[in-house]
């Protein structure tokens, strides 16, 4: 069956990867900037952040309802989900990686390196040992638009690690302009890393980096570029079961096999910030472009299991 015109075949192997009957749905409008989509099984909705707007919205997939579910939000950028099912939050305005508990107090889990602030958490991803891994670019202190003005205490745009005790943090990475989105493969040994530099630099950085995860699971080495953003830049990805990297651009979401070929696109007519899987079977990627949340059904499923 032929696909519809929500995807853009590139390489044969993407059509095994879309049903021909599916559309791209829009499930919300009314952002200014939405990101860092987090899927919430045992409650059936979705979370993200709409950031100017200080403001995280949720989407219900029982009635399609959306409503606020926090504001003010400390311009809470990316988001992730630990194995306890608690919501961990990267807060442009409160510097800081953060989680809510059960009981819906907030706690910050790491605000500073060898003593000097973070710049803004971005994005962030928990390893299965419960490390939680971030990036730090300076989008959340560049200016008041998405948080609070201010001049870098580190002097340097980073991806970190926090321990599963929360008692140290690492820095893993220091060789970037601007790291952003970030996702291990499915089974650990790799940890992809988006650079969004050329918001900063004419010829800055657009694409992803591939690192390999030490035998300790707690170090990283490579670094060598998995591919190249053809249109716009990517941000925020995922991966599938398969190894295939899901990627934010700027005409839709880029799918590239775990070899680096660009296979295909879900085409979206926004550009596109993050992107995460949800749903029952975790076969639905969630798309969060500019002023909507999109939706579509994949012929695939996301990484890990539903908490």
């Amino acid at each position: 069956m032929e696909l519809t015109d929500s995807f853009e075949v590139i390489d044969a192997r993407f059509r095994k990867l879309a049903f021909g009957n599916v559309h791209l749905e829009r499930l919300y409008t009314g952002c200014r900037w939405a990101e860092g989509p987090a899927w919430f099984a045992a409650g059936r909705y979705l979370v993200w952040s709409d950031i100017p707007n200080d403001r995280m919205l949720r989407w219900d997939e029982t009635d399609g309802s959306v409503s606020v579910f926090r504001q003010p939000a400390l311009n809470t950028n990316g988001h992730t989900v630990d194995a306890q099912g608690r919501l961990v939050s990267c807060e442009h305005r409160g510097r800081c990686v953060s989680r809510t508990e059960h009981d819906g107090t907030r706690r910050v889990l790491a605000d500073r390196y060898e003593g000097a602030r973070f710049n803004s958490p971005n994005d962030v991803v928990v390893k299965s040992d419960g490390s939680i891994w971030f990036s730090d670019p300076s989008y959340g202190i560049d200016s008041d638009y998405e948080g609070d003005a201010a001049s870098s205490e580190l002097g340097a745009c980073c991806v970190y690690r926090i321990a599963p005790d929360l008692r140290s943090v690492t820095r893993v990475a220091s060789d970037f302009v601007q790291p952003n989105g970030l996702a291990f493969s499915p089974d650990e040994r790799w940890l992809y890393v988006v650079d969004t530099g050329a918001t900063h630099r004419e010829d800055g950085p657009r694409h992803i980096r591939r690192f390999r995860v030490q035998d300790d699971g707690a170090r990283i080495d490579g670094g060598e570029v998995f591919a190249e953003c053809g249109n716009g830049l990517f941000d925020g990805l995922r991966v599938d079961v398969h190894g295939n990297v899901w990627t934010s651009a700027g005409d839709g979401v880029h799918c590239h096999a775990p070899d680096g070929t660009l296979t295909g696109k879900i085409r979206v007519p926004e550009a596109v910030a993050n992107v995460c899987f949800g749903g029952p079977k975790l076969n639905r990627l969630f798309i969060c472009a500019t002023t909507s949340l999109y939706a579509v059904y994949l012929n695939t499923r996301g990484a890990g299991r539903p908490v």
